[in-house]
């Protein structure tokens, strides 16, 4: 695993082997940062990442310059891992030992852009309640994007808000956008 472009650009991430984690692949990871580069202006971006696991998706937006990045993280040994490399590679990311959905509950900060990596063993209803409280909670800004990542037995389409699905390899990012009319 590495970051791909900014500051960080070609550092490799070595996760340890007793993680049980899926990280995001660069191929998929390269994919997804294309299409946000078509709509967004890193400088000026604040990200949430959800279900940060290593690290991997805040790491490449703050090595490409986002104005802001906090991660979420339950898992004390990820959680630890994270404010490892974070120091390691000089990074400016904020990261928080919690529960997503408590901290979805709880949040009054707002972000432009919203990653979402939940377990692939969540159901299509816990999908439906974290884009539910997301929406609802006014945590994203006008305009904000929200990206979930998921696995091909869930179908995310016909959620409201919906704007594109994109497959890399064996995973899917659906893609929710917060317009305004």
């Amino acid at each position: 695993m590495r970051i791909i472009s900014g500051s960080n650009g070609g550092q490799t991430i070595k996760v340890p082997k007793n993680f049980k984690l899926r990280p995001t692949t660069d191929q998929s990871k390269e994919g997804i940062f294309n299409i946000i580069s078509n709509y967004y202006d890193y400088n000026n971006l604040e990200v949430l990442d959800l279900f940060s696991g290593t690290g991997n998706i805040s790491y490449e937006f703050a090595s490409r310059g986002a104005k802001y990045v906090r991660a979420i993280e339950i898992n004390f040994k990820h959680y630890n891992f994270i404010k490892s490399e974070i120091k390691r590679m000089k990074l400016n990311i904020d990261v928080i030992k919690s529960d997503v959905f408590k901290y979805l509950n709880v949040s009054n900060d707002q972000f432009d852009i919203i990653f979402a990596d939940p377990p692939y063993s969540f159901d299509l209803k816990k999908y439906e309640l974290i884009i539910d409280k997301i929406f609802k909670s006014k945590i994203i800004n006008n305009n904000g994007l929200l990206v979930i990542e998921h696995s091909n037995k869930i179908e995310l389409n016909r959620l409201k808000k919906y704007h594109e699905t994109r497959k890399y390899g064996g995973c899917y990012f659906t893609f929710f956008k917060n317009i305004k009319y």
